[in-house]
């Protein structure tokens, strides 16, 4: 008799405890809180969903173009190339699974054409001329990724009419007190704002 008792409190046990698996919803179908993928960012210590690593920004190769303008305009060919092999990175890094059909191929028009324009400037440490013809260049497809794609941050569109052995040419800056990186220390100050971008 005491045999049976305890098996029917086995028996009790065991249904009560399929019984309570089974109410959990997220036993039901797998798990119905599927697990997102995380990427630790390590200069914050924070994490960051894969939805935010795919985030189409163009700020990196913004802050590359930057850092290339400042080189030229401290005449400075070394720091220059630092910043077109730097751009070249940043560009081949880019996220761009976000994008619609029609962005994409924008991008990738205008994309490759600042990447050559970047390798140019990056292999010429040496000759600072050359790389200010590249940079012509180089400003012009960062003004369109900018005007196409926005910008964080506030930016002014600088032209200088005796830059680019006197055809003229533009380039972005920061702020409203701008060193031109065609002329150099000759002429630092050389230019006038055109345009002033505004945040998106």
């Amino acid at each position: 008799m005491k045999n049976l008792i305890l098996r029917f409190a086995v028996v009790v046990t065991i249904l009560a405890s399929c019984n309570s698996n089974s109410n959990n919803p997220s036993d039901k179908h797998g798990s119905l809180n599927r697990p997102v993928s995380y990427s630790r960012n390590e200069n914050s210590g924070t994490s960051t969903t894969k939805d935010e690593i795919d985030i189409f920004s163009i700020k990196e190769i913004v802050s590359q173009y930057m850092r290339i303008s400042k080189g030229l305009a401290d005449d400075n060919g070394n720091d220059a190339a630092s910043g077109g092999k730097a751009l070249v990175v940043s560009i081949d890094k880019t996220r761009t699974v976000s994008l619609t059909t029609e962005n994409l191929k924008i991008w990738a028009d205008i994309s490759a054409d600042a990447k050559e324009m970047a390798e140019h400037i990056g292999e010429n440490p040496d000759n600072i001329g050359h790389q200010r013809e590249h940079f012509v260049i180089l400003s012009k497809d960062i003004y369109d990724l900018v005007k196409t794609f926005g910008s964080d941050q506030v930016l002014y569109k600088v032209f200088d009419s005796m830059s680019n052995e006197g055809k003229g040419g533009f380039w972005l800056s920061e702020t409203k007190e701008f060193k031109n990186p065609y002329m150099g220390k000759a002429m630092l100050t050389s230019g006038s704002i055109q345009e002033e971008i505004r945040k998106k």
